[in-house]
């Protein structure tokens, strides 16, 4: 028997798949705490998506530096106060090896989480592609194994790394669409012509991160394709940024004009 619980989690899953099917792209903000999840929802965004690097900084950590455990008692976090679904900055899965990876994600469905992203990025170097394109499948099929659709996104690091040209992104993103990814996201592009160029390489939906270009607009992205927008930890650092100026005021200058 379905659990109230199990319910929820499929809605969301479903949700988040038509999203995706929709023909029209979508924000996804990235919260960095359960505070800023419930504020993006309150807004009216229909999905999110959690930041590796701005989570970290609330519990004194830099990327790359979380537990898998903070990570999932994180994303339990999120999707505890929030009714609509969340993906989940996955970042390698945790593990090298393709197994431990899908067994990782699936630790990440539990949560309540409806997707993650998988990077190809082991975080001190860029995967041999047929060993990153092996942890994809291996995720994929984990995930096929869910009672609910679980949207896995992978993630061709390169540009964001600053390894390789965008055809070897492409290379990478077709591999991973050929093992069982369900979108398909390059961080780093700079322009629109490289947005088409994934986009027509590729058959997936694609997600583009917008802060490299800041100048183009969700109805640009919506005309040649893109799926969904994200904007990793722009919003956290925004956020971190304006409260640093005004303690700097109180701390500099014994004002509280900011307020």
């Amino acid at each position: 028997m379905t659990s109230q619980l199990e319910k929820a989690q499929l809605d969301k899953a479903q949700a988040f798949k038509a999203l995706h099917e929709a023909g029209e792209a979508f924000i996804i903000p990235n919260p960095w705490d359960a505070g800023s999840a419930l504020m993006l929802e309150a807004l009216g965004f229909k999905a999110l998506a959690t930041t590796s690097a701005g989570f970290a900084r609330t519990i004194g950590k830099t990327d790359g530096q979380v537990s898998l455990e903070e990570k999932l008692e994180h994303c339990r976090a999120l999707a505890a106060v929030t009714s609509i679904p969340i993906s989940a900055d996955f970042e390698n899965g945790f593990a090298d090896a393709p197994e431990a990876a899908a067994e990782n994600l699936l630790k990440l469905a539990e949560t309540g989480l409806v997707g993650g992203s998988i990077e190809d990025w082991s975080g001190s170097e860029i995967y041999d592609l047929d060993f990153a394109v092996a942890r994809i499948a291996a995720c994929a099929e984990a995930a096929a194994t869910l009672a609910f659709p679980f949207t896995l996104t992978a993630r061709a690091e390169g540009l964001f790394r600053g390894v390789g040209d965008l055809d070897e992104i492409i290379r990478r993103l077709q591999a991973f669409e050929a093992a069982g990814a369900d979108v398909l996201y390059a961080p780093r592009l700079r322009t629109l012509d490289e947005v088409k160029a994934v986009i027509d390489a590729v058959s997936k939906p694609v997600n583009v991160l917008a802060v490299f270009m800041p100048e183009v607009s969700l109805e640009q992205y919506e005309e040649l394709g893109v799926a969904r927008i994200s904007v990793g930890n722009a919003l956290g650092s925004y956020a971190s940024k304006a409260a640093l100026a005004a303690a700097s005021q109180m701390m500099d200058e014994g004002s509280f004009g900011w307020s």
